[in-house]
């Protein structure tokens, strides 16, 4: 049965899980196997331990999640029941225990200890049925909250969506969230544009085989400029920017048109090395935090330490980002009044001010150090923000976006710091530079790039450059 590349990249994901759960099993059988041999009453010598049999794990590990994908212990995790998953691992151990006889027996590949293949069989079973439960646990619970599903609009006729959604199997369409439906033939591009941006849409699933080729292809390029995947069961189409891949829904084949980074092995590498480096820099940058806390404390008391403000995440998916507090406390009360004395350096709907009077003293400081940005290491490891990435902008300022394709720099996580910031930081004054810089980073977006943006942060920081 085909399966598509997200499904695809998920059963890779579990199996180097799996393999890695087998080494462990067979670690601790190793661990367990002199308290079982006393338990047992056992006074000779047992057959070879692990490290005399390390054969063993060359077959195992890496042939134990290949014998469970061919009994289809990864297909349908959601849905799958607690038998289903046992009859799958037993089958899959009795298969690993008849090549490994064979393999000792004819291969004469050396010795085997009888009580840690026991005890690794056992181990192995565990340690894979819990995983597997908990992975269906944790689907169930997204399937139950909303917030938790992809943002989905439908895109066709009432008649075509209701015959989609039918075909589908119920794991696949209970993954995502319907936020809306837009009829291709009748709406006006305008409209599309509108649920985009409110909705805060992830993906458009077009199935309007009957309408014309020209209105699929406005709707596909107004995707296409807010950095949306656009899914059609149509015909091909030339674009601009979005590459066309050819994927699968359940069983219907679907052309995708992305114009961002697709899901990838590097995209993972991407989630995981942000975490574990946000949680790294907040442990060696702790005596920074109390000297900020400390700072702002004494010298603007009376008021939180931390700025909170809801900015604009991917998709525009609002999200509370965190700073340490550089202004007075009624600064976003006092913006209007800054911007008619001081004006706005900064063209279109960013403001921005070298000289802010608003900021304090010690908070100058932070922000020539940079300092303030280190709470937006909690929301990297929340996973709202990515070490690299465009900059979140409030809500009001996305708001005021005169562009459709600006609103393709929301396409993807926002960063701590981007291109820009590291190439001399608050030097751009155009608004039409900066997304330019943007998008650049996001259609030549790779996890070497973000490497190299990283690296030149660090001397622009440590320098100062081009912070006021």
């Amino acid at each position: 049965m085909p399966i598509g590349k997200k499904e695809a990249f998920s059963i890779q994901l579990m199996q180097l899980v799996d393999a890695a759960l087998v080494w462990a099993a067979f670690w601790l059988a190793d661990a367990f196997r002199a308290p079982v041999r006393e338990l047992l009453g056992q006074t000779a010598t047992d057959a070879a331990g692990l490290a005399e049999m390390t054969w063993v794990l060359y077959l195992a590990v890496p042939f134990t999640p290949l014998v469970l994908e061919f009994l289809g212990f990864y297909r349908r995790p959601r849905s799958k029941h607690f038998f289903q998953a046992v009859t799958q691992l037993i089958r899959a151990l009795m298969v690993m225990v008849l090549l490994i006889g064979l393999l000792a027996i004819f291969a004469k590949l050396g010795e085997a200890s009888r009580l840690v293949l026991g005890i690794g069989g056992l181990w192995i079973f565990v340690l894979l049925l819990i995983r597997d439960r908990m992975l269906h646990a944790h689907l169930l619970k997204r399937g139950v909250r909303e917030d938790l599903k992809e943002r989905v609009l439908m895109a066709g006729s009432d008649e075509e969506i209701d015959e989609f959604l039918d075909e589908l199997e119920p794991e696949i369409r209970e993954s995502f969230s319907v936020k809306g439906r837009f009829d291709v033939a009748e709406g006006k591009v305008d409209e599309l544009y509108a649920i985009l941006k409110k909705a805060s849409i992830e993906r458009v699933i077009f199935t309007a085989g009957e309408t014309g080729f020209a209105k699929v292809a406005k709707c596909v390029e107004a995707c296409e400029l807010q950095g949306v995947e656009a899914w059609i069961a149509a015909s091909f189409m030339r674009t601009q920017v979005a590459r066309p891949t050819f994927d699968l829904m359940g069983d219907r084949p679907m052309l995708v048109l992305r114009s961002t980074p697709e899901l990838s092995w590097e995209l993972a590498m991407k989630a995981v090395f942000d975490r574990l480096v946000g949680v790294l820099i907040i442990m060696l940058t702790l005596p920074l935090w109390i000297f900020a806390w400390v700072g702002i404390k004494l010298s603007s008391p009376g008021a939180p330490v931390m700025f909170s403000q809801k900015r604009a995440g991917r998709y525009g998916q609002p999200f509370q980002m965190w700073k340490f507090r550089t202004m007075v406390p009624n600064a976003e009360a006092l913006l209007e009044k800054i911007k008619k004395e001081h004006g706005n350096q900064m063209d279109g709907p960013v403001f921005k001010l070298d000289r802010d009077p608003r900021i304090f003293r010690f908070g100058a400081l932070l922000r020539k150090l940079s300092i303030d940005e280190l709470p937006q290491l909690i929301n990297v490891v929340r996973g709202e923000m990515s070490l690299v990435g465009p900059r979140p902008l409030p809500l009001y300022e996305v708001e005021a976006f005169r562009k459709s394709a600006h609103r393709r720099r929301l396409s993807v996580k926002p960063g701590i710091t981007c291109i820009w910031q590291a190439g001399g930081r608050n030097t751009i004054t155009s608004f039409d530079e900066w997304v330019e810089m943007d998008l650049t980073y996001i259609d030549n977006w790779s996890f070497w790039l973000d490497m190299k943006i990283l690296l030149k942060t660090v001397p622009a920081v440590l320098f100062g450059w081009g912070a006021k």
